[in-house]
């Protein structure tokens, strides 16, 4: 795949100097460049491919066209590019600032938070810089110290030279000082939390604007222990792992590695000269270039002589993932875990709920289930939705019985959850449930049937979901009774608990569900029996179409019709055998009911990739 060279972004904030274009080479129109962002797919400063058939694009353009494997496995868990890479000029004090964590960032400003680390370049004498508190304070003496411009007398000032590494935790108070040259590897974000400037003002000749309110919500207020439990590494996190890399052009002047399927490898050049070669080819290097490996590309040397910076993304362990089932009824939200168990599970009404609102009580729900059980959100690996309907690129286009058309679930999920979000059809995620946990567990041609208030269809073949089945509006009965989709003689007319409720209702005085149908036909009632055998007999009229179309060797009955297997199972499977084209002759599909129930959705959802 090739090694990708890098032009940062460059950024011309006014306590910035000239040593990255004077000393790095890096290029720039502007009179002073204060940040050069040398790695970044984020959209207030892009970097641009320099070399090869990509020259021109930006990181996140080549990213688009060849798809997320070229990030890596572990960086699956991430919705956008996970790191942002910068030099950073001090030629003047930085504001005193503070990060905000993920949930506090996204809540308000729709974006990630920051975790960041430091590693000193270069540093005149006596510089120093600001790292959390001296001692611990309260929000009130916070609050107050900054109104009376006495905070600096209470940061801890730590002196720093050139080496020095320094891990910023979202929530730490900090500051760079004057005269402080600084790689900086942190996450993709660009929100800050400004709380003191020295008075100073900007290009239009105000002062600049301070975020005190939402830095008092989020600043860690204890002392910040510096801490060596990234050894053997540089710095070591959820977000980023760095190594060092130190070639003296002598007795070490190369050094081999390997770029795997589990993460993409950044090289940042602090300093020297010499070749990276990847792929079968090469590229030089000099002091302050940036280069991008992209995840699987195989084994690379660098050689020569440098300073380095190797960023990768680790695998994270615990990992939970998040299902959403959104239903006529019911929306269920479920934590799964690595070995497919439930952590937390609960549902909420839905009761006719606007789309928007549905979506938000879902993300609220998920916020709920990781609060009470002591899961942090950095441990939620993606969110999968279902829903009944037609859906596409995370948009519900349709569905008739949410009475929802051209809802972007995705788009609003993500407004809570700063994680990968999948959607799709909640009977897709259904067989996907059966299938990790439940009774098709183990099997690769799948056919789910999910009869509840409406019919919904997964089908899964070589191991491989067909996306978008609706087998529930086929039609049976030409002219028939009329389908919620507003056409006549669709399966779901005549087989779901919509359609069964309806047709008691006008033959036996009230309507009723599965179990009570049955039990009045058990208990002698002429009229009930042949409503419940004529509900079986139009069960499997669809269940064989479907298999002599198919051919599938599972079929699954789920929903809420599953509960009910000894009624309705045997004569099912009669008449599969009787009627199916071939019949004894040709292989019949084993019939299960789902075992998952209401579940099965849910734990499907958090299977989507």
């Amino acid at each position: 795949m090739g090694i990708l060279k890098l032009i940062p972004s460059c950024k011309d904030y006014l306590w910035g100097g000239r040593r990255l274009m004077d000393e790095y080479g890096i290029p720039s129109d502007k009179d002073i460049l204060a940040e050069a962002w040398v790695l970044s797919c984020h959209p207030d400063g892009p970097s641009v491919i320099a070399n090869g058939v990509n020259q021109g694009k930006t990181l996140s353009e080549y990213i688009e066209a060849k798809g997320n494997q070229v990030l890596g496995t572990h960086c699956r868990r991430f919705r956008d590019f996970p790191i942002l890479v910068k030099f950073i000029d001090a030629k003047q004090n930085l504001s005193v600032q503070v990060h905000p964590g993920n949930r506090y960032a996204l809540s308000q400003e729709h974006q990630y938070g920051k975790t960041e680390m430091w590693y000193v370049m270069d540093a005149e004498p006596d510089a120093f810089l600001y790292y959390g508190f001296k001692q611990e304070i309260s929000r009130e003496e916070f609050a107050r110290r900054i109104q009376e411009d006495t905070l600096l007398d209470v940061l801890n000032a730590v002196p720093v030279q050139k080496g020095d590494v320094l891990f910023i935790e979202s929530g730490t108070i900090h500051a760079i000082g004057a005269g402080i040259l600084i790689a900086e590897i942190q996450q993709n974000s660009n929100v800050t939390y400004r709380v003191y400037d020295y008075g100073r003002v900007g290009k239009d000749g105000k002062k600049r604007d301070l975020h005190i309110e939402k830095a008092l919500a989020v600043t860690n207020r204890v002392p910040i222990l510096r801490s060596g439990k990234s050894y053997p590494h540089v710095a070591d996190c959820d977000y980023f792992t760095v190594d060092k890399l130190n070639l003296d052009g002598n007795v070490m002047r190369k050094v081999e590695g390997v770029v795997g399927e589990a993460s993409f490898v950044s090289i940042l050049i602090m300093n020297g000269t010499g070749t990276i070669t990847c792929d079968g080819k090469t590229v030089d290097y000099r002091k302050g270039d940036s280069f991008f490996l992209p995840a699987g590309s195989g084994s690379y040397t660098v050689e020569g002589s440098c300073d380095a910076l190797i960023t990768t993304i680790r695998e994270k362990p615990g990992m939970v993932r998040v299902g959403i089932d959104i239903g006529g009824r019911f929306t269920k939200v479920g934590l799964v875990d690595e070995q497919q168990r439930f952590a937390a599970y609960r549902e909420i009404p839905f009761n006719g709920k606007s789309p928007e609102q549905a979506i938000r009580d879902a993300g609220n729900l998920v916020l709920t289930l990781l609060e009470e059980n002591h899961i942090d959100l950095d441990l939620c690996a993606n969110a999968g939705v279902g829903v009944a309907g037609i859906v596409e690129d995370g948009v519900v286009k349709y569905s008739n019985n949410l009475g929802w058309k051209n809802v972007p679930v995705a788009e609003l999920l993500a407004q809570q959850l700063p994680i990968p979000i999948h959607v799709a059809n909640n009977a897709d995620c259904a067989v996907l449930g059966e299938m990790a946990a439940g009774a098709a567990r183990g099997c690769e041609d799948v056919l789910l049937l999910t009869i509840g208030r409406g019919v919904g269809s997964g089908l899964v073949h070589n191991g491989q979901l067909y996306d978008g089945a609706e087998f529930g509006h086929m039609v049976i009965e030409d002219g028939g009774r009329v389908c919620s989709c507003g056409r006549r003689g669709c399966w779901e007319a005549y087989v779901s608990g919509t359609a069964l409720r309806k047709e008691t209702a006008e033959k036996l005085g009230r309507p009723m569900e599965w179990e009570e149908l049955w039990k009045a036909a058990s208990q002698g009632s002429d009229q009930a029996k042949e409503l419940a055998d004529s509900y079986i007999r139009r069960l499997g009229t669809g269940v064989v179409n479907l298999v002599n179309i198919l051919h599938p060797k599972t079929v699954v009955i789920g929903g809420n019709l599953a509960a009910f297997g000894e009624t309705w199972l045997e004569p099912l499977q009669h008449s599969v055998q009787s009627k199916s084209f071939g019949g004894e002759n040709s292989a019949m599909p084993e019939i299960k009911a789902g075992i998952l129930g209401r579940k099965a959705g849910t734990l499907g959802a958090a299977n989507l990739v």
